[in-house]
């Protein structure tokens, strides 16, 4: 099994590092990530400036290819270019952080395993729930090495992925799987208006995130202990919508002229 692994931390973080050498185990494994920090950049390509790709070590030893681009660009460009064969399955992560609800629509990670669907390839994206720097990634890539042959046996449908959350809570207090919905907690942002040095203004995103609290979200069960699944597609219509907005008669209307 050909995986190909990625993140939106950048290819030197520990979470991407846990995760390719816990997949090891279960497949021929290339790693393919942003060159630095990408985290919240969505599903942005690069298109204005070239791509760069450079060999990356770790430990001394080959590790992978660092990407001066996005995580949805790393596999766009590895699966067209630099792989000799196109993988079996994509691995986004380990995210420093979790992502659930609203989380989704900016996510890097979630955004790299999307890119994946969208070529046709069984995609994943995992995320462990800590922002320590100290934090254990070793159970969350635990799971992945758990899951991806799982979903490799299984399959999904072209454009469905698994957006994967882990707890980050001793093994032993962690209460078990949870297939959940994707909830709709959601970030009351503001920008703080500080100033640099030299007294002048820059401003900086800040904020309170607000829980839905229903019960059977990723956010809600990942709070409670739980491992959470759900299954993402990356269409967007909302169908009920769909069907109320053909009762507001602008089908038929002529369009305003000028």
């Amino acid at each position: 099994m050909r995986i190909l692994v990625t993140n939106d931390d950048g290819i030197d973080s520990p979470g991407i590092y846990a995760l390719a050498e816990a997949l090891r185990g279960v497949g021929e494994v290339t790693v393919v990530a942003p060159n630095q920090q990408q985290s919240a950049v969505g599903h942005a390509l690069t298109v204005a400036v070239p791509l760069r790709v450079h060999p990356y070590e770790r430990n001394g030893k080959p590790f992978g290819h660092a990407v001066t681009g996005t995580p949805a660009d790393c596999v766009k460009l590895a699966v067209d270019t630099l792989l000799p064969e196109r993988p079996d399955i994509v691995v986004s992560g380990i995210n420093h952080g979790r992502n659930t609800a609203v989380s989704l629509i900016y996510s890097g990670t979630v955004s790299a395993a999307t890119e994946g669907t969208l070529l046709g390839i069984p995609s994943i994206a995992i995320s462990l729930d800590s922002f320590s720097l100290s934090a254990d990634f070793s159970h969350a890539a635990a799971i992945a090495a758990w899951l991806v042959p799982i979903l490799h046996a299984r399959r999904l449908p072209r454009g469905v992925l698994l957006n994967v959350n882990v707890p980050a809570i001793p093994q032993s207090q962690i209460k078990g799987v949870r297939i959940a919905e994707q909830g709709s907690s959601f970030w009351n942002d503001r920008y703080e208006v500080r100033h640099d040095p030299m007294g002048r203004p820059y401003y900086w995103l800040t904020g309170a995130y607000i829980p839905d609290g229903h019960s059977g979200s990723d956010d809600l069960l990942l709070t409670d202990g739980y491992v959470t699944i759900t299954p993402i597609h990356y269409r967007l219509t909302d169908h009920t919508m769909l069907e109320e907005l053909r009762t507001w008669g602008v089908e038929s209307a002529a369009p305003p002229q000028e």
